[in-house]
């Protein structure tokens, strides 16, 4: 019987250290939770705005106050908004709030994809909320109180990740993370600008392609948005339901933004999103003296290049900017090129750099786009689309559709041509820039201030046509590749044999077809795929690697 209370005893305290342990984890997550979650919205002084709603003029075609909000018969949505921080977000989340509601939709579908575990998922929350603990230190009141006004209208079906202002605060360095996680296989956005005697009337032109890639929904709903900001500068961006920040976008007085990724360390904690940077340089800048001003003031996580058009300046510059130092690459000539590696004095020289250059598709395409603008010193609009366009390796080779080494990618979420000292912008249509470019003449946008009707409002005798490579038997083969992979990535069933017949230039055809042999356990097969693969032009270093690591394992399973 002693023996027996001595047992209970025992046990008992076992259960009391087991229980105190899971209390005291409970305490830790709580305490965690409340240290790094984001759920402090700011507090404006006026919330009247709340009240408003939107009216539907025509289908489709909303208006609140002098505030507008269309699709127009290009497949782009373009929206005008004004007046103070929180009222702005506040009538942009009520005009476009299907948008808002649907980004965040495939936002959250492509993470399940990704990371189809659900218990991953709930870790990788806690993750970002962590990586994220200083983020609403680092915005501005004025972008926090925008923020919180469009979160009003986020989807409360996700309120068990987070408050929608927490939410919405956080998709504004999903650029940042992606970048930064990736850093790893950057988005490879190109961006080039001429003017004086490089162009054929001497105006600046800047190109750009952004090379975000979320899932082909994510690309589908693109808004032209026009800012009218109660302070500062009126200007348009390229961007997308629930988005306040700028990645492609020019301002009333001729200066324009497009930001390019380039090689970053892991970082620690989040700063100021590269697109809130950008967005405060359009907003606030109207030199390139003031651009600079505002890129050295605020602190960053990764690292970025701003491609900075000035029609005040009469020229371009890269503003080259680290999470320690930054630089300002000026090419003192009449062009400039920006891919994904730096090029300023100070920067060029290090060591991630060094890398980034020697190991991913940065480099090549820097030199092909070199290339393209020697064939064609006098450049036009027309000619910087073609060069968006381009699908071509270095010499014109065929290195395959899709290539990350390559202009034109296939992945663009959107492609943009500016004339600063025209106050012009051409935007892409879907697919990817292969559609029409359509132009908007910034001084007859704004001046539809309070528009009441529903009315195209780009330049039509401006438009770009679309690309003829749209009717060729190789976009059709493409499309029919890509359905294949799509397939493939939903597990189900492909030809491998109709991956490399569809593009058969592309390395990661042969690669699709060995993942695919493989799994099936045909290893001969899967070995004779990823030989084909490295015969052809591969993107980076880290992925031709990956394809040798692959051939060993194939050698493996064929020797038993």
């Amino acid at each position: 019987m002693p023996e027996k209370r001595s047992f209970i005893k025992k046990l008992f305290r076992v259960f009391l250290y087991i229980f105190s342990g899971f209390v005291a984890l409970f305490l830790v997550l709580a305490i965690y939770l409340v240290c790094v979650a984001i759920d402090y919205p700011p507090k404006p002084k006026d919330t009247s705005s709340e009240q408003l709603q939107r009216t539907e003029v025509s289908p489709g075609f909303y208006t609140i106050k002098n505030n507008w909000f269309r699709k127009s018969k290009s497949g782009l949505y373009e929206l005008y908004v004004e007046g103070a921080p929180f009222e702005r977000g506040v009538v942009n989340g009520k005009l476009t709030k299907e948008l808002v509601v649907k980004q965040e939709d495939y936002f959250t579908d492509q993470i399940a994809k990704m990371v189809p575990s659900a218990f991953y998922r709930s870790l990788l929350k806690y993750f970002v909320a962590w990586f994220d603990r200083d983020l609403d230190k680092n915005v501005t009141e004025e972008y926090k109180e925008e923020i919180y006004g469009i979160s009003r209208s986020a989807s409360d079906k996700y309120d068990y990740i987070g408050s929608k202002y927490q939410r919405i605060l956080n998709y504004h360095g999903a650029h940042d993370i992606g970048h930064a996680l990736q850093g790893m296989a950057l988005v490879g956005c190109t961006s080039f600008g001429t003017w004086d005697a490089h162009s054929q009337d001497s105006t600046m032109i800047i190109g750009r392609n952004f090379d975000f890639y979320v899932n082909d929904k994510f690309a589908q709903d693109k808004i032209v948005a026009f800012y009218n900001p109660l302070q500062g500068n009126k200007f348009m961006t390229v961007t997308w339901g629930g988005f306040i920040g700028a990645v492609s976008g020019m301002n009333v007085k001729g200066l324009s933004v497009t930001i390019n990724a380039a090689k970053s360390q892991l970082p620690t904690g989040a700063a100021t999103p590269v697109s809130l940077v950008a967005r405060e340089i359009l907003q606030y800048a109207s030199n390139i003296k003031e651009a600079i001003a505002i890129a050295k003031k605020r602190k960053m996580f990764v690292s970025e290049s701003f491609l900075i058009g000035s029609a005040a300046d009469k020229k371009a510059i890269i503003i080259e900017k680290t999470p320690t130092t930054y630089d300002v690459y000026d090419p003192n000539s009449n062009y400039i090129v920006c891919t994904n590696h730096y090029q300023g004095n100070s920067l060029a020289h290090t060591k991630e750099n060094i890398e980034q250059m020697n190991n991913s598709a940065s480099y090549y395409r820097y030199k092909h786009l070199m290339e393209l603008m020697r064939n064609d010193p006098k450049n036009t609009v027309q000619k910087t689309v073609d060069i968006l366009r381009d699908t071509k390796g270095i010499n014109g080779a065929d290195i395959g559709i899709g290539n990350e080494r390559s202009i034109n990618q296939f992945i663009a979420h959107h492609s943009i041509v500016f004339e600063p000292g025209k106050l012009k912008v051409w935007v892409s249509t879907s697919p990817w820039q292969l559609g029409e470019f359509v132009c908007y003449d910034l001084n007859k946008v704004f001046a539809l201030r309070g528009m009441k009707k529903d009315q195209e409002i780009i330049d039509s005798d401006e438009t770009i046509a679309p690309d003829t490579f749209l009717k060729t038997a190789a976009y059709k083969n493409f499309m029919a590749y890509r359905n294949m992979v799509m397939r493939m990535s939903n597990d189900q069933k492909v030809d491998p044999d109709s991956l490399v017949i569809d593009n058969p230039q592309y390395y990661n055809a042969y690669v699709y077809a060995g993942d695919y042999s493989f799994k099936q356990q045909h290893y001969s097969n899967a070995l004779h795929y990823y030989q084909q693969a490295l015969t052809k032009v591969i993107a980076t270093k880290e992925e031709e690697d990956a394809v040798k690591k692959k051939i060993v394992k194939c050698n493996k399973k064929l020797r038993g």
